[in-house]
């Protein structure tokens, strides 16, 4: 007869042996799990710390690294459709004046390149310690010291008013599907994200665009914080500029034109 000290089973009060119980079933499962975990664990470490909360990639150099990549694309991109064009102008048939036609749609639309006199308008946050410089003017909330989108904007519009002939926002090239958009104190422009100081730069005549800005109601009311807090506001005249021709897309995928 065996000793109950050496049987894997419990004995009843009738004398039968009775099976486990399933609590211990599920507490030998348990611990057969955990054991399988941290041997996993170890094996993957190889002793070295497997915490990866430092190596995490943040959210904006997510942002900066597909902004990097599109700019990459755009310009293989404007390669590439450089060469359409060269082989469309060699093997056409167009005459002498449908060429020219071409030549001026595709002016007017932005994406060739245009070169000539111009007015470039840089905008910049004001220091982050800045003060109220002038009396009457409460002291500066943060939203009173950045520039925001509709600055960015009045700028351009009033660039425009004054008859520009093509307009560049940083190194892009704007068109009439072009948006100027502002997501916190980051422009985002056709894929792009940028930061300030942001530089606008017209092609048109010099004089007249700077009537234009100095006309314009919206950088009337944006002048009276660069005076009274010090965002900055800088318009230079510039010989000989070369803007770039619009490189991106031109198709519509959520708007149709009217018949």
């Amino acid at each position: 007869m065996s000793n109950s000290a050496d049987s894997p089973t419990q004995t009843s009060t009738d004398g039968r042996p009775s099976p486990w119980r399933p609590v211990r079933l599920l507490t030998a499962a348990v611990f057969a799990l955990a054991g399988l975990i941290f041997f996993t664990s170890f094996n993957t470490a190889k002793g070295t710390n497997i915490r990866t909360d430092a190596s995490l990639l943040k959210l904006s150099d997510l942002i900066q690294e597909r902004s990097h990549k599109n700019g990459e694309l755009d310009e293989s991109n404007g390669a590439l459709r450089d060469q359409v064009d060269s082989l469309a102008e060699r093997d056409n048939g167009n005459t002498a004046a449908e060429d020219a036609k071409l030549e001026a749609l595709e002016k007017a639309a932005g994406t060739k390149k245009l070169k000539g006199g111009a007015v470039s308008v840089t905008l910049a946050d004001a220091p982050p310690n800045a003060t109220v410089k002038l009396p009457g003017y409460p002291e500066p909330s943060p939203n009173d010291l950045v520039i925001h989108q509709q600055d960015l904007q009045a700028v351009v519009n009033a660039l425009w008013q004054g008859g520009a002939k093509g307009i560049k926002v940083m190194d892009q090239r704007l068109i009439s599907t072009s948006a100027v958009r502002c997501v916190g104190n980051t422009l985002i422009l056709q894929g792009r994200v940028y930061s300030p100081p942001y530089k606008v730069t017209a092609v048109g005549d010099q004089e007249k665009l700077k009537q234009a800005l100095a006309a314009s109601p919206q950088i009337q009311n944006y002048m009276l914080y660069v005076n009274a807090y010090g965002l900055g506001w800088k318009v230079d005249d510039h010989e000989a500029v070369t803007l770039p021709g619009y490189s991106g897309t031109v198709d519509l995928h959520y708007a149709q034109p009217v018949e």
